[in-house]
């Protein structure tokens, strides 16, 4: 990177972002306030008006910028609710004038296009992409402008008096504290309503009472999801489910024996320490709002991989992380992680995991934001030493995220996808799925927003005539999982 380069300029040649989109020109119809919208809803954004799809710097053409200043102004305000005011100025940049339209996140979440109203009109930002969202994100939203979190809310559904807390008071006790009523509600577990105690979303996903509350791992042969040699779906409480993961990794990672003066050493490949803060992180972090997901850990020849539901939380963006900044999505996993010590300081786990990994001599791993999944990679050591991602022909989950673990009700609804684009109905029948919310939370959504497929005429997602098609995201992920579709036609 050069540091007398403009920052717009090298910002421009990493490519379009979660926080950057340019165009030639000014959009036309309502692709510009979507990406308004999407960037509100979001970590925030600027759309550059005068670069070219080979991030080629070619400037306004003679365009009056008043005219588009206006314009842009006008269409922020009158299509967007609640309306925004984007900051909109010129960056004359290596002799270019660009127009430059920002974006801060919004704080009267969410934002949508008026046309199509909250439910049809709410658009995220999902790498470089707009992408319509779901009801349960759009409560997502609602949450955070409200400032709550999902695990603070009650569930009415589950008496507390039916719950059993024994394996949570024996966490606390092994930390020498008293998990009382008086413990309960400071921590949130349970809160009060009409002089009535009801357990929050916090205390059942804690208990693994919630279906999706779950680590699936498996151990691959080769560096894709081709072939399975090993695989276990871990559910209970999440320090259950924590132990019996690290002991998965235990039993496929490979042991290196040194002898040191009389004593013998033996180490893992990867630092168990390290995987075990990667998997905290991922229990206390991910997204359990949408119950159709969960924590996958995926064991290759080149790598170990750690994928959690949910993207980056309240607007964070990857820089941000580097950072050391945190932004806790559940607040109340978070506190009781905190309390028995399974998290140290806030923001320092992802400095901790890559210390601890280069301490041991291996690889520094990758953390990324692939669509709505948050991405670890591990990567592994050869026989005779150590796998260098700049050297040797691993397969970078930051760069092809093929190889990321996806839910298993998302590829069967990939594979109906192979031949042509189909509308969600005949997808839904050819599923065998009578009720259309399971379909459209378990399958479409989130390979919707897991970027796998897209809408055919997706300025009208509510068009009769709709049809979904496979991205080049979900071709590639099936050309790895060839084995698998096999086995489905059989």
């Amino acid at each position: 990177m050069n540091l007398n380069e403009h920052p717009l300029l090298s910002a421009i040649r990493q490519g379009e972002s979660k926080t950057l989109e340019y165009k030639v020109e000014l959009p036309k119809g309502e692709q510009l306030v979507k990406t308004l919208i999407a960037f509100a809803n979001g970590s925030g954004g600027k759309l550059v008006i005068g670069v070219d799809d080979k991030r080629q710097l070619v400037g306004l053409k003679g365009a009056d910028i008043f005219d588009l200043q206006d314009a842009i102004a006008s269409m922020a305000h009158t299509q967007c609710s609640p309306s925004l005011l984007p900051e909109i100025y010129v960056e004359n940049v290596a002799g270019h004038e660009l127009l430059v339209v920002e974006v801060t996140r919004g704080s009267l979440l969410p934002y949508y296009l008026k046309s199509k109203g909250r439910e049809q009109g709410t658009y995220i930002r999902l790498g470089a992409t707009n992408r319509q969202v779901s009801p349960e994100h759009i409560q997502e939203l609602e949450r955070q402008r409200l400032n709550i979190s999902f695990d603070e809310q009650i569930d009415y559904e589950q008496p507390l008096d039916k719950l059993n807390l024994d394996a949570l008071r024996a966490r606390f006790q092994q930390v020498d504290k008293t998990l009382d009523a008086k413990k309960l509600r400071n921590l949130r577990l349970i809160r009060q309503e009409q002089g009535r105690d009801y357990p929050t979303h916090g205390l059942l996903i804690l208990l693994g009472r919630y279906e999706h509350v779950e680590i699936k791992c498996s151990r691959f042969k080769g560096n894709n999801m081709a072939v399975f040699l090993d695989k276990k779906e871990y559910r209970g409480d999440l320090f259950t489910q924590l132990e019996q993961a690290e002991m998965f990794v235990k039993n496929h990672l490979h042991l290196k024996a040194e002898i040191l003066g009389l004593q013998r050493t033996e180490t893992y490949e990867i630092p168990l320490s390290a995987i075990r803060e990667a998997l905290v992180n991922a229990l206390a972090h991910r997204d359990y709002s949408n119950f159709g997901r969960d924590i996958k850990l995926g064991i290759y020849d080149d790598l170990l991989n750690i994928v959690s539901p949910g993207g980056l939380p309240n607007g964070l963006t990857p820089a941000d992380l580097q950072q050391g900044r945190s932004e806790i999505r559940n607040r109340v996993l978070a506190r009781v992680f905190k309390e028995l010590g399974y998290i140290e300081q806030w923001g320092s786990g992802i400095a901790r995991i890559k210390q601890l990994c280069l301490e041991a001599g291996s690889p520094e791993p990758k953390i990324s934001e692939q669509g709505d999944f948050i991405d670890w990679a591990f990567y592994r050591r050869k026989k005779a030493g150590l796998t260098d991602p700049a050297t040797d022909p691993v397969i970078d989950p930051v760069i092809d995220p093929v190889i990321a673990p996806v839910i298993d009700p998302v590829k069967q609804l990939l594979l109906l996808l192979v031949n042509e684009p189909l509308p969600p109905s005949a997808l839904q029948t050819a599923l065998g799925l009578k009720h259309r919310p399971t379909f459209r939370s378990n399958y479409l959504h989130p390979a919707l927003e897991g970027g796998f497929i897209e809408m055919t005429r997706p300025d009208k997602p509510a068009s009769r005539l709709q049809k979904y098609r496979l991205t080049a995201t979900g071709q590639s992920l099936l050309r790895f999982g060839k084995s698998e579709k096999a086995e489905a036609d059989q």
